[in-house]
């Protein structure tokens, strides 16, 4: 055979074998769950937290919470390039969507993280959750977050099963002004009020705390929150 049929064949063999793969390569299927597969690459499977600590749990949070901070990175008021990135391009009706289906999801909770710190600071750390300090106009975390910890639906989200990592990332996050609510930003004007060693007490006891077996977003607070914030609706 000469070169010049070499050439003629070569285009019809590489045609053939690519008809093959194709036929081959298995179809992705159209689904809400497929494309997710991006978030749980760095959120775990099935939104779980991610294995370092700086990635949170979005399974089974609060939708309005979850579609709301998609929504922020997105317009800026968030800054994490990796998410900024994902999101950049998306409407809030697919950033809504997504936020639905990690909502819905129910997966176990992994054991809390052992608690680090010595007894006075765990104490401090419960107190500040579980009543606040009025002398430095620190509401308690309960207040808004629900009296077990697991956050109000539709827009505020669980504070057990988090790692301490993180939250301690989203306090320092918000205190430096690289992560924003919309206004009024309430979580911006705690985060300020709290002392370092505050915060340190706060994220050691909430990542101690076991989260109850089928936890689930409350439906409603028992009274009217202590803060006006612009991404809750009261």
């Amino acid at each position: 055979m000469t070169s010049t049929c070499h050439y003629r064949v070569l285009p019809s063999l590489l045609l053939a074998l690519a008809a093959g793969n194709a036929l081959a390569a298995p179809a992705l299927e159209d689904s809400i769950a497929q494309r997710a597969v991006a978030c749980i690459a760095c959120h775990n499977i099935d939104g779980k937290r991610g294995a370092d600590g700086y990635f949170p749990r979005i399974a089974g949070k609060p939708a309005g919470y979850l579609a709301n901070q998609l929504i922020n990175f997105r317009d800026g008021r968030r800054a994490y390039p990796q998410m900024i990135y994902m999101v950049s391009n998306l409407s809030d009706d697919y950033l809504h969507e997504l936020a639905n289906y990690f909502s819905a999801l129910e997966v176990p909770y992994p054991p809390p993280q052992p608690l680090t710190v010595s007894a006075s600071v765990a104490a401090r750390g419960q107190a500040l959750v579980q009543h606040g300090d009025a002398t430095q106009n620190i509401p308690a975390c309960i207040a808004c977050h629900g009296s077990a910890l697991t956050g109000v639906s539709p827009a505020i989200p669980g504070l057990v099963g988090l790692p301490r990592d993180y939250l301690a990332a989203q306090f320092g996050a918000w205190r430096n002004g690289t992560r924003h609510a919309a206004a009024p930003d309430c979580m911006g004007k705690i985060a300020a009020q709290l002392s370092p060693a505050d915060i340190n007490a706060v994220t050691a006891w909430l990542s101690a705390q076991p989260v109850p077996a089928g936890a689930r977003p409350a439906t409603s607070l028992p009274a009217r929150m202590p803060l006006t914030c612009g991404s809750v609706s009261q």
